[in-house]
């Protein structure tokens, strides 16, 4: 480190302010502001303490006291841990190294000296100390992936020589740099075969060991079969011979390994009958076809969108015991609310109109130390159903549109025979449960407010959430044909006033179960609830094919038909029949 007196801390000249802004930096200070653009141009942190608050003039650097507290910048009281490395000066701790500064020291407008420090931290010391109180700033962030211990002096002059052009003052004391024990390179041994193997191309030795010189590697010890490397410590990602064979391919250029003339083959692949990907694909280019947009979301989320959901457990929740971020804490158990913050972002960018969908995994906890995994298929549909336009009027989109969209795809898996059955819960207002053959592989409907608040979202939410392995399995093996009818088809058209509780689901399951053979479709082309009928009543206006493949029907036998509907429509739903 070294001291700077005499300067005048002020707003940073334009220049400086455009380059930190963009990068997304807030400039702060022309003090400040001058070691974060070194930090981004060396990828040296850097940190400049007010020298008034350097009680005795001296700089501590040592363990802090178990239990005890530090303000740090942010405002924020943080307990220490004995792990914690901390830069103090004869009183009091004054920085978490490597991570935070503390509110006492930091540079402020009446800030007329500085101590400027650049040092190199263990990452393993700064990456404990940032996630045991779960910061992560830039300092942090390069401490921990290893910065170069050689460019601290370097990086210090760099800075200094800028805060002194841009707030002036005199740099007032000599370098103090304390480095006891150099770190040295890393070095290893290399073998020129392994590297030819692993690239899968015979370079020549003298080409490789060409361009590891020209990455600043140094070749020591060469003989004809091995050589070995010496890595400056500024390159972490060096270390074992694979990476030195990733360096050399990356020089000497993919596109320069000749392919073989040959593919072969230990094993024959077998191929499923139903294949994932390929339903996948074809799933997508439907729903893409009819206007939504694919999304693809962190698997990572806040645990904080479930918490009082009881429908997520935290004892089910698998939570990520390194997170990067508090808000990115756990492995996440639906698709829900990471599809509501792509949701709020558009709607909040004044893009209301939205339709997506999300092929994704989800995370759950079985047992102690055993955890479950499934795959899904998500939809989000808000605001209205199509742009405007003159050719037809606007409306909002309704539980009916993503109902269609959801048995549009089962239809195309050839999932047939799907049930539903009215319900809600703590995250559906109202919610089909969808079923095949009595199992359930998915659920739809309108999401509470109460869940899309949680984003500040205003308008209403359709979702829906299939379980992706179960509709495969349940998928047609076969394509089934028939033959086209030489027989004609007959419609009848019936309306039905029936208590509003009674859906189309009751009408058409009953309908399966007590017409004939001969009953090919049933359609509902009218709902009418009003005041022209009774209070609790709605009507359903629903037409009715039949059809004989066989011959051609009579009134007799299609009156028989419907005779014998009507008549299970007033047993067992109490309908009043409008013919």
């Amino acid at each position: 480190g070294l001291s700077i007196s005499g300067l005048q801390v002020a707003p940073s000249p334009s220049w400086l302010r455009f380059h930190l802004e963009a990068i997304g930096i807030k400039p702060i200070n022309n003090v400040v502001d001058a070691t974060n653009f070194v930090l981004h141009e060396l990828g040296q942190p850097l940190h400049a303490f007010d020298a008034a608050a350097i009680e005795g003039h001296t700089i501590v650097i040592k363990k802090a006291t178990e239990g005890s507290t530090f303000t740090t910048l942010d405002e924020k009281e943080r307990k220490l841990k004995a792990t914690d490395l901390m830069i103090c000066n004869a009183q009091e701790p004054m920085c978490i190294a490597g991570v935070f500064g503390g509110i006492q020291s930091g540079v402020t407008d009446t800030t007329e000296a500085i101590f400027l420090e650049s040092a190199y931290f263990s990452p393993d010391s700064i990456r404990k100390t940032a996630q045991g109180h779960g910061l992560k700033t830039d300092a942090s962030f390069r401490y921990e992936r290893g910065t170069d211990p050689e460019i601290t002096v370097y990086a210090l002059k760099r800075a200094a020589l800028l805060i002194q052009s841009l707030a002036g003052g005199q740099i007032s004391s000599e370098i103090t740099d304390i480095y006891p024990e150099p770190l040295q390179p890393f070095t290893f041994p290399v073998r020129f075969e392994k590297i030819q193997s692993l690239i899968g191309e015979q370079i020549a030795s003298d080409i490789i060991c060409d361009i590891l010189t020209s990455l600043d590697i140094t070749v020591e010890d060469r003989t004809e079969t091995t050589f070995k490397a010496v890595v400056p410590r500024y390159r972490v990602d060096v270390q074992r011979e694979a990476d030195i064979a990733e360096e050399v391919l990356r020089i000497y250029g993919y596109d320069n390994i000749a392919l073989s003339e040959h593919m072969n083959s230990k094993f024959l692949a077998s191929f499923p009958k139903n294949d994932a990907q390929k339903n996948k694909n074809s799933v997508a280019a439907f729903l893409s076809s009819n206007g939504f947009y694919e999304i693809i979301t962190n698997s990572l989320t806040n645990s904080k969108y479930f918490k009082d959901i009881p429908l997520f457990e935290g004892d089910k929740q698998v939570n990520v015991l390194n997170y990067l971020s508090e808000e990115l804490d756990i492995m996440r158990p639906s698709l829900l609310f990471s599809g509501l913050e792509v949701l709020s972002h558009n709607i909040n960018r004044k893009q209301a109109d939205l339709k997506c969908y999300e092929f994704g995994d989800i995370y759950f906890k079985k047992a102690e130390h055993k955890y479950g995994q499934e795959s899904i298929i998500a939809l989000f549909m808000t605001g209205n159903m199509q742009s405007e336009s003159w050719l037809a009027p606007q409306r909002p989109v309704t539980f009916h549109d993503i109902a269609l969209q959801v048995v549009a795809i089962l239809q195309r898996l050839g999932v047939m025979q799907v049930q539903t059955t009215m319900s809600s819960d703590a995250i559906f207002e109202q919610k089909q449960i969808i079923s095949v053959a009595g199992n359930a592989i998915g659920e739809m409907g309108l999401l509470r407010k109460s869940i899309t608040q949680k984003l500040q979202i205003k308008p209403d939410v359709y979702y829906a959430d299939i379980a992706w392995k179960k509709i495969i399995k349940l998928q047609r093996q076969e394509i089934v044909y028939d033959e086209v009818s030489k027989f004609p088809e007959v419609r009848r058209d019936l309306s039905l006033v029936l208590d509003k509780q009674i859906t189309f689901q009751d009408i058409k399951s009953l309908a399966e179960k007590e017409g004939s053979k001969m009953l090919q479709d049933l359609n509902v082309f009218d709902v009418y609830e009003g005041d022209k009928l009774p209070e609790g009543k709605k009507a359903y206006a629903i037409s009715f094919t039949i059809q004989d493949k066989n011959k051609t029907l009579n009134d007799k036998q299609i009156d028989k038909i419907m005779g014998k509907l009507m008549s299970a429509f007033e047993n067992e739903l109490q309908a009043i029949i409008r013919k």
